[in-house]
């Protein structure tokens, strides 16, 4: 009974012991599947898209460039240092002088790119991508915007910017591409001077303004007054016509044209002896021919005295 006993309680303690080993055992199988991964795949290198590959032995860089995709390699032996041929985009702000030494600051949005090609070059001369933007791009900008902004005035700078970008653009893609990087576009984005300069510019347009609107009402009073002097002249022409046109017959005209067809009446005397005449129109036509010289009546009793005596 001892012996039974003494064997029944014996074998959880060797089911124990069996389940530390077979952990281990998993363990040291994941750990061996995962160094034989690491080892397969230090046979080969992957260059992702918009990559470019420099393939380096012992050091020494070779002429083959790994393009995009999978490369088989030699551990120890090969080594491979991947560069990005995309667009790449540097914001800089510079300070420099104009041609009449007005400081100007500029922010400048440059896109370049690495060459493809020239990758292994690149990394020969320059180093990885970190360098060649503080060793190579930001120099460069810097020293091509203050060698084109000093040809221009600050004045010319703001009115022919278009012209000062298309001289930058054109000094930059000439200086980098001896560095065998290329130049995608570059953006003037902000130009602006001192504070002392602005308000020189602000007093200067406010005082053209000025000058361009006493000019504008300079001019306008002068063809005012040439039209006063033009209207004057018409009048006077016009009432010279006027008088050398209006003959006695065409008086006479004008008059019987706007007769009611009434007739005037007169009176004569005084007091008690006052008459009334009717003066009919034969009576003053026959008043007219007696006085064909057409004397002018001063008065309307000088009127009805001529007309009471042709009555009587």
């Amino acid at each position: 009974m001892n012996v039974e006993f003494l064997t029944t309680v014996e074998r959880p303690d060797s089911a124990q012991k069996q389940k530390p080993n077979k952990d281990i055992q998993a363990i040291v199988r994941i750990v061996l599947l995962l160094l034989a991964l690491t080892i397969i795949c230090s046979f080969f290198s992957i260059i992702n898209a918009g990559e470019r590959g420099v393939l380096m032995q012992f050091g020494e860089v070779q002429p083959e460039i790994l393009n995009e995709g999978i490369h088989p390699v030699i551990p120890i032996v090969h080594t491979v240092e991947k560069l990005s041929v995309r667009v790449q985009n540097q914001e800089i702000s510079t300070e420099a002088s104009s041609r009449d030494l007005q400081n100007v600051y500029t922010d400048v949005a440059l896109n370049w790119h690495i060459i493809p090609e020239k990758a292994n070059v690149i990394f020969q001369r320059i180093g990885n991508q970190k360098a060649i933007v503080h060793r190579i791009i930001n120099p460069t900008v810097e020293e091509v915007l203050k060698a084109v902004m000093a040809r221009y005035t600050a004045e010319e700078i703001i009115t022919a910017r278009g012209e000062v970008k298309a001289k930058v653009d054109q000094a930059l893609t000439s200086r980098l591409a001896t560095y065998d990087l290329a130049v995608d576009d570059i953006s003037l984005v902000h130009i602006h001077f001192s504070k002392q300069f602005n308000n020189a510019v602000e007093a200067k347009q406010i005082a053209e303004q000025e000058a361009k609107r006493a000019g504008f009402l300079a001019i306008k009073a002068e063809k005012q007054a040439k039209a006063k002097v033009n209207l004057a002249k018409g009048e006077a022409e016009a009432h010279r016509l006027i008088v050398e046109s209006l003959t006695p017959d065409i008086l006479q005209r004008q008059a019987i044209a706007k007769w009611d067809g009434r007739m005037p009446w007169i009176s004569a005397g005084g007091g008690d002896n006052t008459r009334l005449f009717q003066l009919e129109l034969d009576e003053i036509v026959k008043a007219a021919q007696k006085n064909p010289q057409q004397e002018r009546v001063e008065s309307r009793s000088e009127l009805t005295t001529a007309l009471l005596k042709e009555k009587e």
